[in-house]
């Protein structure tokens, strides 16, 4: 039961959507019915269909930062910069601000490089952590966020590819890569199940009798990192920030409390509201969740899950499979591939019901 090797399948590279659906709303939607473990086809747009007066749609409005860099080593050597703390959430950057990165360039960063990213931005390499990481310095022309802001490309997952010749995509993919309810900077990956979201479907689920409220879970690198592990116990997530504020702790401890359904918008939210509920009592706050759910979790909060569909042998993938069970996941995958559904960030959705 918890060997990696029975989270995997097979995924044509076709199937990988490059590119977002014209309209936020006109993805599809699966519906995965774990009661009569039965699988039904419609469209985002349909959603509200599917969700009752005095539900609790819950989502995440984290914003993605422009957090991938590509600069010039003292060497003359180019190099890619990831960054991954969470020092871009603050509005007061000043010159000397310091984040952890990822690296990637053909010959390892010495510490004490200077990396260039253009005449306005350069930054210094001041220590070499594991796993090609470094903590960098910031150094640049004021307001330094701004000029990073300017500087910086959307951290795009490396499935989704773009040339030289795409570079004009770029403007899209910050539109586009980013949910309309999108509030708090500091994510280096987007909360996708809620890129299908526009503001006139929100609209349409609050006429509805849904409430709508935020939490925050500021995505980070370990969205990408594969499992490494054959025994998916023995895995590490690593620690993401989130908050919840008053209001949201309000209305999800009155909903549980009511009986009312909790409705997650996408596995971040799921495991920022999971995490929360561990402690026993869900109080408005901020901290570090580190929360790994796999098959076998009891779920204390959430009861129905809106997400895309994940990367086999992935940490996403077997967070549904505990909602929903391995084989009726695995089973919604195979559908998906037969009916031409598009997966991961930019694909389309499914609903856990």
């Amino acid at each position: 039961m918890y060997e990696l090797q029975l989270f995997d399948y097979h995924l044509p590279e076709e199937l990988i959507a490059q590119h977002p659906a014209k309209r936020r709303t006109d993805a599809r939607l699966m519906v995965v019915d774990r009661t009569r473990q039965a699988l039904t086809h419609m469209y985002f747009r349909d959603l509200p269909d599917l969700l009752d007066e005095g539900d609790l749609l819950v989502v995440n409005d984290t914003k993605v930062i422009p957090a991938r860099f590509f600069g010039k080593k003292d060497t003359g050597g180019g190099i890619e910069v990831f960054l991954t703390g969470a020092a871009a959430e603050h509005s007061d950057l000043q010159a000397g601000a310091s984040f952890n990165c990822l690296l990637r360039s053909s010959k390892p960063t010495r510490e004490g490089c200077r990396i260039t990213f253009g005449p306005d931005l350069w930054a210094e390499v001041i220590k070499r952590l594991p796993s090609g990481r470094a903590v960098l310095v910031f150094h640049g022309a004021k307001p330094l966020k701004r000029t990073m802001a300017r500087l910086g490309q959307v951290p795009l997952p490396p499935y989704i590819r773009r040339n030289d010749a795409e570079q004009a995509l770029q403007e899209e993919d910050r539109r586009r890569y980013q949910t309309v309810y999108a509030a708090k900077a500091g994510a280096v990956a987007a909360p996708t199940a809620g890129l299908h979201f526009s503001q006139g479907l929100l609209e349409k689920v609050k006429q509805r009798g849904v409430e709508v409220v935020s939490v925050t879970l500021h995505v980070g690198p370990g969205t990408f990192v594969p499992m490494r592990c054959e025994d998916i116990r023995d895995h590490v997530m690593e620690e993401e920030t989130f908050e919840i504020g008053v209001e949201a702790a309000a209305a999800i401890t009155a909903a549980k409390t009511a009986g009312k359904r909790i409705v997650a918008v996408g596995t971040t939210t799921t495991r920022t509201l999971e995490y929360a509920a561990q402690t026993g009592d869900l109080k408005p706050g901020r901290g570090g969740a580190d929360s790994f759910i796999y098959p076998g979790y009891q779920f204390q909060l959430v009861d129905r899950l809106i997400t895309n569909f994940h990367l086999p042998r992935s940490t996403l993938l077997l967070l549904v499979s505990a909602l929903a069970g391995r084989e009726l996941i695995l089973s919604a995958y195979e559908e998906a591939k037969r009916m031409g559904y598009r997966f991961y960030s930019y694909g389309d959705a499914m609903i856990i019901v």
